[in-house]
């Protein structure tokens, strides 16, 4: 992918509360009353919701949506008290609908819902360490079977500053050899890969498009678009949905038939947003993600978005070879029979068996 420049790996969010109906006209006399609204919240607390009503209107009913679903209706004027614990973290779009005179009034506002986890610091032991071809610039990373599944990107090479071809690559994890190679067209940038029901599903950067493989034979056999214009980062799954990232806070949960979307979830430690989550790994229940140019793996939360430990690996480039080319921490593959993590970087000439400690 291109550089950008460096994403804090805690950043610092911007809240924006709008009440686009506040302004009264002749076409709506009603708006959201904001005096108990905040503009964040954590998933412990409940808005209490109501609409403000200058002139006194007669009220017949008011049904509240959050985010275009119907969460209350109340009768009159009354308030309506909705809990936070089972939403997502992000924004929150408020839309009430207010039944008067026998007009239907819409007003409109946003909160944001902020993680109120406070992300553990982990630690971790290098147990063994591997050769890894230091052209290989690492887009994803996962063990089938005994194999490493490494999907490469078009990076630069040999320390000339040009750019390779993109690859799908079967490699023997001990030795680094790659005994299985799908070389990509020139125009194609691949990025994440995973595998699920024996088939591989890579990713494209900018084509706007994902691969469908035989796990077994590589041969390619489908072509999928994806659900919208984006960009693809990393990929991975939970045994049933591909996990993707685009390259902003946000993780979408795909359906592999169709490469639909099915849900998606916002990254959040404690108050800030997380953006940039790159290739990711489905371990435990867990995703394990590297947020891109952060020497670090962030474990998150899949109900929610919510991170809860991160694991600093700073120290890991320190221990590669110097080069040109060498760019950031990006790979995490688990191995299920080791229930070990092997981690790698763009360009790294070495890939670290790893078991992390609480």
């Amino acid at each position: 992918m291109k550089k950008y420049n460096a994403f804090a790996f805690i950043l610092l969010s911007s809240f924006f509360f709008s009440c686009d109906n506040g302004k009264k006209n002749e076409e709506n006399l009603f708006s959201l009353d904001t005096t108990d609204l905040k503009e964040v919240y954590q998933p412990n607390e409940s808005l209490g919701l109501g609409i403000k009503n200058a002139e006194n209107k007669p009220v017949d009913s008011i049904v509240f949506y959050i985010n275009n679903k119907i969460v209350g209706r109340v009768k009159g004027s009354e308030k309506f008290a909705f809990a936070l614990k089972e939403q997502k973290l992000g924004y929150q779009n408020i839309k009430a609908l207010v039944y008067s005179e026998g007009n239907t009034n819409e007003v409109t506002g946003r909160i944001e819902v902020v993680s109120d986890v406070q992300p553990k610091l982990l630690n971790y032991k290098i147990l063994n360490t591997y050769p890894h071809d230091s052209k290989a610039y690492t887009q994803g990373l996962e063990f089938y079977r005994d194999t490493l599944i490494e999907s490469t990107g078009n990076g630069a090479g040999n320390g000339t500053g040009l750019r390779g071809i993109s690859s799908l690559r079967k490699t023997d994890y001990k030795t680094g050899k790659v005994y299985k190679i799908v070389e990509l067209p020139q125009n194609v940038f691949a990025e994440g890969t995973t595998v699920l029901n024996n088939k591989v599903y890579q990713l494209t950067y900018q084509n706007n498009e994902a691969y469908v493989y035989n796990a077994d034979t590589f041969k390619k056999e489908k072509t999928f678009p994806y659900f919208k214009q984006m960009e693809g980062w990393g990929l991975s799954n939970d045994g049933k949905n591909l996990l993707m990232s685009d390259g902003t806070e946000k993780i979408w949960f795909v359906n592999p038939a169709d490469f639909k979307e099915v849900d998606y979830i916002n990254v959040y430690t404690a108050g800030s947003k997380i953006k940039a989550v790159n290739e990711m790994e489905w371990i435990d229940g867990k995703i394990y993600a590297n947020i891109y140019t952060k020497d670090a793996i962030a474990i998150i939360d899949p109900k929610n978005g919510a991170v809860e430990a991160i694991v600093n690996l700073s120290d890991l480039k320190s221990k590669v070879t110097a080069h040109p080319d060498l760019d950031v921490l990006n790979g995490i593959a688990y191995n299920p029979k080791t229930k070990t993590i092997f981690v790698t970087g763009k360009n790294w000439d070495k890939m670290f068996e790893i078991k992390i400690e609480n």
